[in-house]
C-alpha cells in the first residue's frame, strides 16, 4: 500500500540531513552501553564512597556547616565500628527508605485502574469524541495524562496516534511523533498527580536532609509548576507537529502492510456503561473529600485548622488518596466491564503491577545503601557546601544556574534513561549544593523534571525507545533510530529551549510550584 508516492527511503533522506545526529547517536550508543546497570552503580559508587572515606577521615578541610557551625570532618566507613553498624542497619535502611513504601502504595491502585481497562477506556474515549481540528493538541494531551499509569502511554497511547491519524488522512508517523512528545517528551508535565511525584519527593527529601534533617518536602511540591507545564507542553507539541514534523513527512512514503496496521476499537456499549459509572463514582469520591476538608474543624486539618500544613492529615494522605483515586472506579470499572468476576481478579491486577516493580524494588535496594553511607561519611554535606560556596563566589545570576543544572541533567538523560534512577544519582549532589545558595529542593526538583523530559525522546537508551521504532515501522518498513531521532529533535529541543525559559518566568512571577513549596531556602 502506497499513499504518498515518493521518496522509497525515507531513512537515507533523513540520515543525509542529519549525519551529525547519527554521529551523536553513535556515540551516545557507545558510552551508554558501557555504563553498568544503575543497580550496580550505585554498589560501585557505595564502595568509591568507603575508599574516599577512609582516605580523607584524616583531612581537615576547614569547612563549616552552615546549619550548626561545626567543622565538616569526613567518617571513615572502613572502620570496624561503621562496618558493623551497615550491616545492623541495612534492613532497615532499604525498607526505611521513603521513596519505597510511597511509589508501591500509590502503584498498587494505578495497577487496578490499568489491568481493568478503566484507564485505556477514558483515553479510547476522550480521543474518540475530538474534533478533527484538535485532533493533534487532544493527541498529546492524553499522552501527558496516560504518565498516571505508567506504561500506559508506551504501549496504548503512541500506537493509538498512528491509528487515529491514518484513519483521518493524515500521516501515521506524525500521530506516533505528536504521542511519543507527549508521552515522554512531556513526562513531567501533568495536572493529575501520579506516582512519579511521590517517587521524585522521596529521593529530593532525603537529600535535602543531607543539610537539614528536619526538613519536609511535599510529593505535590511540584503540581502548580507541572499543570502550568501541560499546557505549555501540549501547545509546543500541537504547533511543531502541524508545521514542522508532519509538512516534513509528506514525502515519505507509507509501505506498511494493511493487514499489519493495527485498528483502533471502539468503547463496546458494556464498557461505554463502565466507564461512565466508574467516572461518576470517582467524582462523587472527590466531591466528598473535599466536603470532608472544607469544615473548619475537620479531621483532615492540624491542630491550627491549616489544612496545607506538614502535619494535616490531608498531606500525610496524599498517596493513600492517590491510591484511592484509582482503584475504587477501577474495581467498579472491571466489574462492570466484565475484566474483573472475582476478588482474586483484583488482587491479581495489583500482583502484576507488583511484578512489574521487581527491578525497582531491586535498584531501591542498592539505591538506599548508596545514599544513607554517601550522607553517613560527611561527603555529601562536604561536597554541597564546597559546591555552595563554588557558585556563591561565581555570583552567577539564579536564572543562569537554574539553567546549568537543566542542561546537565538533559545531557546526563541521554545515558541514563531511568527518572528514578537518575535523580537517586544527582538529586544527592545538586539539592544540598543548592540548598546552600538560598535555592529550595522544590525548585532544584523543578529543573530536574525540566532536562529529564525534554531529552527522552532523542535517546536510544530509553527502555521505549526501540519499541517506538517497531510502531514506525508498521507504516514506513524502512524506520530506523536515525528516522525517529531526526522527527523527534524538534520537540527535544523546542521543550528545553522553552520549558526552561518558562521555568524561570513562572519563577520570576513567584508563582507557587506546588503544595508547600518555596523558591529559596530557608
Amino acid at each position: 500500500m502506497d499513499k504518498t508516492p515518493t521518496n522509497p527511503n525515507p531513512s537515507d533522506n533523513a540520515a543525509a540531513k542529519s549525519g551529525w545526529v547519527d554521529r551523536a547517536l553513535n556515540f551516545i550508543e557507545v558510552v551508554g552501553n558501557r555504563l553498568p546497570d544503575p543497580a550496580v552503580l550505585f554498589l560501585a559508587l557505595m564502595v568509591i564512597i568507603w575508599v574516599l572515606s577512609w582516605l580523607l577521615s584524616g583531612v581537615s578541610f576547614g569547612t563549616v556547616h552552615p546549619a550548626t557551625g561545626e567543622a565538616i570532618q569526613v567518617t571513615n566507613l572502613l572502620s570496624g565500628d561503621e562496618l558493623a553498624r551497615f550491616l545492623s542497619s541495612m534492613v532497615t535502611t532499604f525498607t526505611g527508605f521513603a521513596p519505597l513504601g510511597v511509589v508501591l502504595v500509590a502503584m498498587l491502585g494505578v495497577g487496578v485502574a490499568e489491568h481493568s481497562g478503566f484507564i485505556n477506556a477514558v483515553l479510547k474515549k476522550l480521543l474518540a469524541v475530538t474534533p478533527q481540528m484538535l485532533l493533534t493538541p487532544m493527541l498529546i494531551l492524553v499522552a501527558i495524562v496516560s504518565h498516571t499509569a505508567v506504561d500506559a502511554g508506551y504501549v496504548l497511547v503512541i500506537p493509538l496516534g498512528g491509528v487515529i491519524f491514518y484513519a483521518a488522512g493524515r500521516h501515521p508517523l506524525a500521530g506516533i511523533a505528536a504521542a511519543f512528545a507527549g508521552v515522554s517528551g512531556g513526562f513531567s508535565a501533568n495536572f493529575v498527580p501520579s506516582a512519579i511525584d511521590p517517587l521524585l519527593q522521596g529521593f529530593t527529601q532525603t537529600a535535602a536532609q543531607i543539610v537539614d534533617p528536619q526538613i519536609q518536602v511535599n510529593p505535590l511540591n511540584n503540581w502548580f509548576f507541572t499543570s502550568a507545564s501541560c499546557l505549555l507542553v501540549t501547545l509546543l507539541g500541537w504547533w511543531l507537529t502541524d508545521k514542522v514534523v508532519e509538512p516534513r513527512l509528506k514525502k515519505v512514503a507509507i509501505d506498511g502492510d494493511e493487514e499489519d496496521m493495527p485498528v483502533m476499537h471502539g468503547l463496546g456499549g458494556r464498557e461505554k456503561k463502565a466507564l461512565y459509572l466508574a467516572l461518576v463514582v470517582m467524582a462523587a469520591g472527590i466531591v466528598t473529600l473535599v466536603a470532608w476538608m472544607l469544615p473548619e474543624t475537620s479531621a483532615m486539618r492540624d491542630a491550627q485548622g491549616q489544612l496545607a500544613s506538614f502535619s494535616a492529615p490531608a498531606m500525610k494522605s496524599i498517596v493513600p488518596l492517590i491510591f484511592l483515586l484509582f482503584v475504587i472506579p477501577g474495581v467498579v470499572f472491571g466489574y462492570m466491564a466484565g475484566t474483573f468476576k472475582t476478588s482474586k481478579d483484583v488482587i491479581d491486577a495489583m500482583s502484576k503491577t507488583m511484578s512489574s516493580m521487581a527491578y525497582y524494588i531491586v535498584m531501591v535496594f542498592f539505591c538506599a545503601l548508596f545514599i544513607s553511607e554517601f550522607a553517613r561519611s560527611g561527603l555529601g554535606t562536604l561536597l554541597s557546601v564546597e559546591g555552595g560556596n563554588l557558585l556563591a563566589a561565581m555570583n552567577l545570576p539564579g536564572p543562569v544556574t537554574i539553567m546549568g543544572i537543566i542542561l546537565l541533567v538533559a545531557f546526563v538523560n541521554l545515558f541514563v534513561g531511568s527518572a528514578s534512577a537518575k535523580w537517586a544519582l544527582l538529586a544527592p549532589i545538586f539539592v544540598p549544593m543548592l540548598m546552600q545558595i538560598g535555592f529550595s529542593p522544590d525548585l532544584t526538583q523543578a529543573a530536574y523534571r525540566v532536562g529529564d523530559s525534554s531529552t527522552n525522546i532523542i535517546t536510544p537508551l530509553m527502555p521505549y525507545f526501540p519499541l517506538v521504532v517497531v510502531y514506525c515501522q508498521r507504516y514506513v518498513k524502512s524506520t530506523g533510530i536515525g528516522t525517529l531521532v531526526s522527527m523527534m529533535l524538534p520537540y527535544s529541543l523546542v521543550f528545553l529551549l522553552c520549558w526552561s525559559v518558562f521555568l524561570v518566568i513562572y519563577w520570576s512571577l513567584g508563582i507557587p510550584l506546588g503544595l508547600q513549596a518555596s523558591y529559596s531556602y530557608p
